[in-house]
């Protein structure tokens, strides 16, 4: 389906929503490249979005969510179909003890990941402070895991309620998702909700806390700059041999096998390897898309060449392929 077809289509005409058709994307990201959206779609309401689903799914149109845009590549060609951005109020909404407990915390998935924390740690409630500095929308999180050298979204997860292809709603306990390293196998298309099990504490020393993570953060990461997180996975423990894994003294990151082939500063157009953090890709003014993709692949190739280890991206690339064909 055209741009020009989906900004005029039957699937929302008659729906509270707001239609950007043929809109930008790439400025939407942590990157700030990349190509257009036939139709970016915001949902006024839960049941806005139940209907857009279903009729997505009965038409065949591909629907993506897009969250804060990092871990996000849109590619310069742009991607097909429709878009949706959560980030009508009810969308948003953070309801801390909604049944009177510590774990009847509920965030709904276009709520800032960020802003989560910062409100659950003045609240009194640890748990996700470990999150700190991560960018993600709740949904975005939830979908892949987020984490890092301080825990995962997952460790503290309870359940999530999910729109299934009919725009129905799925609720399914964190013990049913499969969670592990970047992975989350979710029961539906779209997370609606989070709800979460903390425990209370005390906010003086849980915003410490959180400091520190960040201080960590911008001390490790190169955080000023255009960059989406992470480009690469860490490898999976029986793809590495065993004589790399003893040079490393056991754990690999992938940040370290790029450091060790010595591609720090490497470039290609307007993208480059972090000097500060191996495995941060990060852009200057002119980059494109492409750029950042051919590095990525140069990167990987060396890396294989030198360890025998191939690494996979971490990064999201959206492209005019259907989100089934291209996961």
């Amino acid at each position: 389906m055209t741009s020009m077809a989906i900004g005029s289509s039957r699937l929302f005409s008659d729906l509270d929503v707001d239609v950007e058709a043929d809109a930008p994307l790439g400025p939407r990201t942590w990157f700030g490249v990349g190509g257009r959206a036939d139709a970016l779609v915001r949902p006024r309401s839960e049941e806005a979005l139940s209907t857009l689903v279903e009729r997505c799914h009965r038409d065949g149109v591909a629907l993506r969510v897009l969250g804060e845009g990092a871990n996000l590549l849109v590619a310069d060609e742009g991607v097909s179909g429709v878009v949706v951005r959560l980030d009508a109020d009810c969308f948003r909404e953070r309801r801390l003890n909604v049944r009177g407990a510590v774990e009847g915390v509920r965030l709904m998935a276009g709520a800032d990941l960020a802003r989560c924390v910062l409100e659950t740690t003045r609240s009194g409630f640890a748990g996700l402070g470990g999150l700190a500095g991560i960018p993600a929308s709740i949904g975005g999180a939830v979908r892949m895991n987020a984490g890092g050298a301080f825990g995962s979204i997952g460790d503290r997860l309870h359940a999530v309620g999910c729109l299934d292809r009919r725009g129905e709603l799925v609720v399914a306990p964190a013990s049913s998702l499969n969670l592990g390293y970047r992975r989350c196998e979710l029961p539906g298309e779209i997370v609606l909700w989070a709800s979460f099990t903390l425990d209370e504490g005390d906010p003086v020393r849980l915003r410490s806390e959180v400091a520190e993570v960040f201080a960590y953060k911008r001390s490790t990461q190169p955080l000023a700059e255009h960059s989406a997180g992470c480009m690469f996975r860490n490898p999976r423990e029986e793809i590495v041999p065993p004589e790399v894994r003893k040079a490393f003294g056991g754990s690999v990151s992938a940040g370290g096998l790029v450091d060790r082939a010595g591609l720090k500063g490497l470039a290609h157009g307007g993208a480059s390897i972090s000097t500060r953090h191996a495995n941060f890709v990060v852009v200057k003014a002119g980059a494109t898309a492409g750029d950042i993709l051919a590095l990525s692949e140069v990167v990987a190739d060396r890396v294989e060449d030198r360890f025998g280890v191939r690494l996979e991206r971490e990064v999201v690339v959206w492209n005019r392929t259907p989100p089934e064909e291209s996961r």
